[in-house]
């Protein structure tokens, strides 16, 4: 077996252990799941959503912690192949697997369209999670017109699904960027992660913003990176003060971003921009299909996220609290937002999952400028006070928590967490406590002293002791796919 650099993250030498022991594996999957001969490998970690969450799809700022655990990808061109031969091992042990025709992405006229795609993987529940695999190459085909081969693909995860810390990301990202060098085919890390959020978007069907893919690629290990997401302006980013920590602590809730909740949030919040776009007199084309827009918006640029806190609050309350969608369609035509529908049966909040971005925005600029405050302090006798500042933007995370639960995106578990880290408080080196990522359910990013390891495992067990949950703890940082690259392996 190869000593692989000890510089390397743990889990990359484990995987690339993998590669070179699979006659040795115990799995008849995965021993076939590559040939002898160069793989091109990848790394992708999850994240946690320290501010910005659900506000990304209406043009937040946000920050995001690339955690330490990832999804590596192998990727294995046969273009003689007529399938996708696509193998996941699970963090448990378990293995799956799923064969793909390339007729299935492939017509006469060239790659099928994304309805179809999205329509094929659907079909079958026990395929549907190839679809977070094979629409990369669905995706590199109709944006940079690359030739679908056939291929064998191995991926490998330690990032927990269900958990709200993006693990679909992590799996798209490294999928993506190991076929695009197998493929030859080059993509700056913006264009990877945009790629990648189309893969979740139109294949597999999921309307995720932007935030989860781009922290994964271009996330750097110990900083927060911020993303203005209009649609996708990396801001760069910005160490945690050597002082302070961040945490995560899964509530054992499961949570999808394809949820009803999130879905229905997010149309409320572009049924929102689309009531004030008209109150403010911007002009509408409708034709952008059933139930799309466009807003010709030369105030806001286009992101609710714009509107500001103080226009905001004179015009909302001419935002009713619910509409139906029948009656939504019927008077405004429809939301701008490209991957989700009104349904016309549905009635949808408005004014909560409207207010919500906008504030959101105020509250991740207080914190990202908190932060650089920090970094750039002069000389430690005129330093701000680290406590005070951390409590302030602690403070920051339970607004943004309980904006999540007036929008309907709370629940027992996540609420819980948060009222424990609260009583603990600062005096206990714990500063704040938010959800994260999609809400309902997942976990609670947490923001400490970098000392206080004891007091997180402390509400961690307390909330196991109450709940019977068993509390799955994030700890730690790791690269994104953009600074770890990629590796080429020979299996023998």
């Amino acid at each position: 077996m190869t000593a692989w650099d000890a510089t390397l993250p743990a889990d990359t030498r484990a995987f690339l252990d993998l590669l070179q022991r699979l006659e040795q594996h115990a799995s008849a999957e995965v021993r076939s799941s590559l040939r002898p001969g160069p793989v091109v490998v990848s790394r992708a970690p999850g994240r946690l959503d320290v501010m910005g969450g659900i506000a990304d799809y209406s043009g937040s700022l946000v920050l995001q912690w690339p955690i330490a655990e990832a999804t590596h990808a192998a990727v294995q061109l046969q273009p003689s192949s007529p399938t996708l031969d696509i193998v996941s091992v699970l963090s448990g042990g378990d293995v799956r697997s799923c064969q793909v025709p390339v007729a299935a992405l492939t017509s006469h006229d060239g790659p099928v369209t994304y309805d179809e795609a999205r329509a094929w993987f659907a079909t079958e529940p026990a395929r549907h999670w190839a679809a977070y695999v094979a629409g990369a190459w669905l995706v590199l085909a109709r944006e940079r017109q690359w030739p679908i081969v056939g291929a064998r693909v191995l991926v490998s995860s330690n990032v927990p699904e269900g958990k709200g810390v993006s693990s679909s990301a992590a799996l798209e990202a490294s999928v993506l960027q190991a076929l695009a060098v197998a493929a030859g085919v080059a993509l700056v890390p913006r264009d990877l992660a945009i790629l990648a959020q189309k893969v979740e978007n139109l294949v597999v069907g999921a309307p995720c913003g932007v935030m989860d893919q781009m922290a994964s690629v271009l996330g750097e290990q110990g900083r927060l990176m911020a993303l203005l997401c209009q649609p996708a302006e990396f801001k760069g980013t910005v160490p945690l003060p050597d002082g302070l920590a961040v945490w995560g602590i899964d509530s054992g809730i499961r949570h999808a971003v394809s949820g009803a909740d999130y879905g229905s949030v997010r149309i409320g919040a572009f049924m929102g921009y689309r009531m004030l776009a008209d109150t403010e007199g911007f002009a509408v084309t409708r034709d952008q299909g059933p139930g799309h827009v466009c807003v010709h918006d030369d105030r806001w640029y286009g992101y609710l996220a714009n509107v500001g806190a103080s226009t905001f609050g004179s015009l909302a309350l001419l935002l009713p609290g619910h509409i139906g969608g029948g009656q939504f369609l019927s008077r405004y035509g429809g939301t701008t937002d490209p991957v989700t529908t009104v349904n016309p049966e549905e009635s949808y909040a408005v004014r909560l999952p409207t207010r919500h971005p906008v504030l959101e925005h105020v509250r991740v600029s207080k914190w990202y400028d908190a932060l650089h405050g920090l970094a750039e302090a002069p000389a430690p006798a005129q330093a701000p006070d680290l406590a005070a500042v951390a409590t302030r933007i602690g403070a920051l995370m339970y607004e943004s928590h309980a904006s999540y639960t007036a929008c309907g995106l709370g629940s027992s578990g996540t609420d819980r967490l948060v009222a424990l880290a609260r009583d603990a408080g600062p005096a206990r080196g714990i500063f704040g406590a938010k959800i994260t990522g999609g809400g309902s359910g997942g976990t609670v990013a947490l923001l400490t002293r970098a000392d206080a390891r004891a007091e997180v495992q402390a509400i961690a067990a307390s909330y196991a002791a109450e709940t019977g949950r068993t509390s799955y703890l994030f700890e730690g940082s790791s690269p994104g796919a953009a600074t770890f690259g990629t590796m080429t392996v020979t299996v023998p």
